[in-house]
């Protein structure tokens, strides 16, 4: 049987009854340019036909944090470039309020490392100032639902920086292993790595092939390697293998 949307097939009988209108989503607008606040609210008051209003403006990131606390909106658009509190601090201390806002940075330029660092803080998406009117909208009801809010530029920018971070990452897990290693140990793995034979690293170490083979053995035992795996081990790493000293054992 086919309803009628919003009203059942059993309440036939309220049909002349307004139905109740959804409160509008509460903004509040962070500029330190007062006529990008002015502009920001006219754009989203005219243009959202009733589903979303700006109830408040700051132009700085304390009287943000006031406003937050005093009238609890439900997004927050807010620049990043700001005197005093920048606005990605000002971003982690909104979402460490009880019952957060959400909130979207409003911003002209997103560098990588800004969208990264914004996002750390708890921001949930981007609008650029020059985003067409419906989609500066489409975006605050977006986020209102749950939803990031990032555009193809932010996109990129995030993915390029966390596939950048990919291999320092790699880098500073193979290094933590190697200093899981006592001195010597680490020692002979570096010069096994270079490629030297039980033997030379015995004589560059001063001492007999027998230590070696148990520095190794050892080393094998702790990180669950085979000598072919340490090797890709110490080149992931990349630490400066002409640092093996020879010393005494």
């Amino acid at each position: 049987m086919e309803h009628t949307r919003g009203i059942s097939a059993s309440s036939e009988e309220n049909c002349g009854q307004e139905q109740p209108i959804p409160a509008p989503i509460r903004v509040s607008i962070v500029d330190d340019d007062p006529m990008i606040c002015q502009a920001m609210a006219l754009i989203i008051n005219t243009s959202s036909s009733g589903r979303v209003t700006v109830i408040s403006t700051a132009q700085n990131a304390a009287d943000a944090l006031k406003h937050a606390q005093k009238e609890h909106p439900d997004i927050v658009l807010m620049d990043l470039a700001m005197p005093g509190i920048s606005g990605i601090e000002a971003t982690a201390k909104l979402r460490s309020l009880p019952n957060p806002p959400h909130v979207l940075v409003l911003t002209s330029l997103s560098p990588s490392t800004t969208v990264e660092h914004a996002v750390e803080a708890g921001a949930e998406g981007f609008i650029s100032k020059t985003d067409p009117p419906e989609e500066i909208v489409d975006r605050i009801i977006g986020a209102y639902s749950g939803d990031p809010q990032f555009n193809l530029v932010s996109q990129r920018q995030l993915i390029t920086r966390l596939t950048a971070s990919q291999p320092m990452t790699r880098r500073n897990e193979a290094r933590t292993l190697l200093y899981s290693l006592t001195d010597r140990e680490r020692q002979a793995t570096l010069l096994a790595a270079e490629g030297y034979t039980n033997q030379e690293i015995a004589e560059r170490m001063y001492v007999s092939e027998r230590t070696v083979k148990a520095h190794l053995s050892s080393t094998c035992d702790k990180l669950c390697m085979s000598r072919v795996q340490l090797a890709r081990l110490v080149e992931r790493a990349d630490l400066d293998t002409t640092q093996t000293e020879p010393g005494i054992d």
